[in-house]
């Protein structure tokens, strides 16, 4: 039986750790031939050789990509489709923590660098992946990851929530501008998901963070991979300019997930986080 994502080629920047490697393995198995983008080179070839060890072969390769640079976006929309003739879908989910601190602490360095990674990221991504797959005239679709942190106060620092919420103002307006040309543009805000990107190393450090949600079950890399096979398959055809909210229902609830004033540690002090890129 064909997978859900039969022939479809797709790239999937941040795809060496966390909701990225599950997601790259999950299009695998559902049939698609996937290009691995990281800035972390030794991420991005351990997620290839997983995808080889399942059985994959030649349907996954990695390319190195430092998403908030135009050439390095620009070269790897040219390497999917010099290595796999087209291109279909792009999802932009390579992520970073980003700055975090008191407002007036805030270095701007650590503002920009933020922007950057989380919201430069997916305009190159969507101006680069979008000419490709115009010029292949099959349609297509864009995915990025967002975040409920975007939607709501309480859900991350300051930095890192303004980005999401232009990643998913972003979203809409390319959708509408690239319907007539059946380019589906979608995002997915994940809740509390236990990453690398989110327990740096530390899960144990973060288990509290689990029990404020409604559902019983941790959010996994898993549960973000599901929704992003059905958002980029034919099944939703119908859907463009979503942003789907995979968060257990925290935003259901409503919520501060990590605390108000003095008790919220993104205000203790500032800092940036680096995510799974390998710079510390």
């Amino acid at each position: 039986m064909a997978g859900r994502l039969q022939d479809k080629v797709a790239i999937i920047t941040g795809g060496g750790s966390g909701m990225g490697r599950d997601t790259v393995l999950r299009f695998l198995e559902d049939g698609a031939r996937v290009l691995v983008a990281d800035i972390n080179e030794d991420n991005g070839r351990e997620t290839v050789a997983l995808g080889k060890a399942q059985g994959h072969g030649d349907h996954v390769a990695f390319t190195r990509c430092d998403v908030a640079e135009e050439r390095d976006v620009a070269a790897m929309v040219a390497t999917a489709e010099a290595t796999f003739g087209t291109l279909d879908i792009a999802y932009m989910n390579a992520g970073v923590g980003g700055a975090f601190g008191p407002i007036g602490e805030t270095a701007v360095e650590g503002w920009d660098y933020t922007f950057a990674v989380l919201v430069r990221s997916v305009f190159l991504g969507m101006k680069h992946a979008s000419l490709a797959i115009r010029r292949h005239d099959r349609g297509g679709a864009l995915l990025s990851t967002a975040s409920i942190a975007g939607m709501i106060g309480g859900a991350g620092s300051h930095a890192y929530s303004a980005a999401k919420a232009a990643v998913i103002s972003l979203t809409e307006n390319v959708a509408a501008e690239l319907a007539p040309h059946r380019i589906r543009v979608n995002a997915i805000a994940p809740g509390i998901i236990s990453t690398p990107l989110f327990h740096r190393g530390k899960p144990e450090k973060y288990e509290a963070q689990f029990t404020r949600q409604p559902w019983p079950e941790r959010g996994d890399g898993k549960h973000i991979a599901a929704v992003a096979a059905f958002l980029c398959s034919d099944d939703a055809r119908f859907i463009t300019g979503e942003t789907v909210k995979v968060d257990g229902g925290l935003l259901a609830q409503g919520l501060t997930l990590w605390g108000a004033g003095a008790d919220n540690p993104l205000l203790r002090a500032p800092g940036v986080n680096y995510g799974s890129t390998g710079r510390r």
